[in-house]
């Protein structure tokens, strides 16, 4: 019967954290790269739906917003100094790395979640490459992703940006999703999670789609489809513009 009891009280008691939910929109779902693309910004807004009033002594509410590109398998190779020549000692494949990866937050990160929903929704820039362990390299399996993920901050393509997200009365929150301009085409998914008391009380997502368009994507399909066409079309434009700079030099002269 005490079991019983117990059982009944967390069942009861279970719904007061779980009443909370998120609806999510977007500025826009839609990338296009076209030979002019430098960057762009997507704007994530969202609101937190209840179905009743939150209980008293509940913690507050905290918001993590990550996006994520498509999964590419990248070969990292490490580099070491023989007879005074740099050169290229192991390589190491890198599956399902992120193309892109952002995080964006109400709050410092480690202080919002606990480390096991850190590690599993991969949440932060500390989970966003998790290489697959080899037999024989089980101790350098960390280095080579914190070196995918350094040099994929350097180019711009991983971030972690923490407090600034704009949350209102525990409701609205809003923020800017910078979008730099060497993306990759793909499927892109944008997470985000209702956090309070270190616990994720609940996530939704909602898809962006980046493709080229324009001009490039005709020059793109034609080198993929045509590529003597493409080559002749290549050697044409040279050809004109050189010969265009060579007049334009010789009038000058005059």
């Amino acid at each position: 019967m005490l079991r019983i009891f117990f059982i009944a009280v967390s069942i009861i008691a279970s719904p007061l954290i779980a009443q909370e939910d998120v609806v999510v929109d977007l500025s826009q779902n839609r990338v296009d790269i076209t030979t002019t693309f430098s960057g762009s910004n997507i704007f994530v807004f969202g609101a937190v739906k209840r179905d009743t009033p939150l209980p008293e002594g509940i913690g507050p509410l905290d918001v993590a917003i990550v996006v994520e590109g498509p999964l590419e398998t990248i070969t990292v190779r490490k580099k070491e100094k023989k007879l005074g020549i740099w050169v290229n000692s192991d390589a190491v494949e890198i599956q399902q790395a992120p193309s892109f990866f952002t995080i964006a937050t109400t709050g410092v990160l480690e202080d919002m979640l606990n480390e096991g929903d850190l590690r599993d929704y991969a949440i932060g820039l500390d989970y966003a490459v998790r290489p697959q362990p080899m037999d024989n390299m089980v101790g350098e399996m960390e280095s080579f992703a914190e070196a995918v993920m350094r040099i994929r901050e350097d180019d711009g393509l991983y971030s972690q940006r923490e407090g600034v997200i704009n949350l209102t009365d525990d409701t609205l929150f809003e923020v800017a999703i910078a979008l730099p301009a060497n993306l990759v085409e793909g499927d892109y998914t944008a997470r985000v999670y209702l956090i309070r008391d270190k616990n994720i009380v609940a996530d939704t997502s909602v898809e962006i789609t980046v493709r080229k368009a324009g001009l490039e994507v005709w020059l793109y399909d034609l080198s993929r489809e045509n590529a003597l066409i493409y080559g002749l079309l290549s050697l044409l434009v040279a050809l004109v513009a050189g010969y265009g700079a060579s007049e334009l030099f010789r009038r000058l002269k005059r």
